[in-house]
């Protein structure tokens, strides 16, 4: 498969005519170097996530990949999740204070979407064992204390909760024509914990404590939801040519599918995921353009369309799987909405990486 040429039509472009009410215009709070290309309808950004892994001595290519991504013509970035490896600890430095100054290492805007490795896993004991519910307040009150991005310019976002507070790391904004969103659905089920989890030998976490896990992704599952399907509301009444939705975790589309059964609906520990992935089915199937899925988590880089079947393929949607470490390298997205494609995927290979 040519990667520089993936990814099916769609129909003509509309571009955003007029700000709502309940969502905001990504806009960089001074011009930067995609901004001519928008003139045209067409654009560039980035996409990375999983990175860096101290236990896989990243830090050095991670330099060297942000070099590369400087050294571009971009928009914006989107970062997929996960700033740290998932056996370290989850100081307050390594979940809010490193991240948000890698991040504004680029030059560009540059907007984060939360991962397992962040907060859901930090229950581990060889992650110090931290209650997962107080990162992730933690990181709500520092990383998104504000409608901006990171980035040496930053870029306006709407986020669906108050600003440092619950459900405010779900955001979006739209860019030329096209609906951006990111959404807190992280690994390790998405938080969803299942009785043979709990407790664990490798856990601190206490059966109360899971019953709170348990109650967090029941309520944010219910958010998150809606999210979506607002947001794909506003893409359709503002014409756009496309949607991308950013999540960290990798909803299991690879597992073996039959004909009989739906593995995914049996197996343990995606189940997480299930209702999330219904309601962008059917979201999907409702929508004229190009819906691309963005995700992080298991480290290899695919471009696939996994919906529904092999033999009821769903035309509009592609899966778009990141780069992660110990392969640290980057996507670069070329969007043009008046084109069929509409989204069109190029790995970047960090020289020396």
């Amino acid at each position: 498969m040519n990667m520089h040429n993936v990814v099916s039509g769609v129909i003509g472009a509309g571009l955003f005519v007029g700000a709502m009410s309940i969502m905001s215009v990504g806009h960089a709070d001074s011009n930067d170097s995609g901004h001519d290309h928008e003139k045209q309808g067409h654009f560039k950004f980035g996409l990375w996530a999983d990175m860096p892994y101290a236990k896989n001595g990243d830090d050095p290519k991670v330099a060297a990949l942000i070099e590369d991504i400087n050294s571009t013509k971009l928009a914006f970035t989107i970062f997929g999740g996960d700033t740290k490896d998932g056996s370290s600890l989850c100081t307050d430095a390594a979940i809010s204070t490193a991240p948000m100054a890698l991040f504004n290492q680029v030059r560009v805007p540059t907007v984060y979407v939360p991962g397992d490795n962040e907060w859901t896993d930090c229950h581990r004991k060889n992650n110090g064992g931290y209650n997962a519910l107080e990162r992730l307040s933690y990181i709500r009150q520092t990383l998104f204390a504000s409608a901006k991005s990171f980035g040496q310019r930053k870029m306006d976002l709407e986020q669906q909760g108050t600003p440092g507070g619950a459900y405010s790391e779900n955001t979006r904004w739209m860019y030329s024509g096209v609906m951006f969103v990111g959404l807190n659905v992280p690994g390790s089920n998405n938080n969803k914990v299942s009785a043979a989890d709990c407790p664990s030998s490798k856990s601190v976490r206490t059966q109360l404590e899971c019953d709170a896990d348990n109650a967090e992704y029941a309520d944010r599952t219910v958010h998150n939801l809606a999210w979506v399907k607002e947001s794909f509301e506003l893409a359709k009444q503002n014409h756009s040519a496309g949607i991308m939705i950013v999540i960290q975790a990798d909803p299991g589309f690879d597992w073996p599918e039959t004909e009989t059964i739906n593995e995914r609906e049996t197996l343990a520990g995606i189940d997480g995921y299930t209702d999330f992935l219904n309601t962008l089915t059917a979201e999907t199937q409702a929508f004229d353009g190009q819906v691309v899925l963005v995700h992080g988590d298991t480290h290899f880089f695919k471009i696939d369309k996994p919906l529904l079947s092999p033999t009821n393929m769903l035309k509009n949607f592609t899966r778009v799987e990141s780069f992660g470490s110990p392969n640290v390298h980057w996507i670069r997205v070329t969007v043009d909405s008046r084109s069929r494609n509409v989204f069109t995927f190029e790995p970047m290979i960090v020289p020396g990486n």
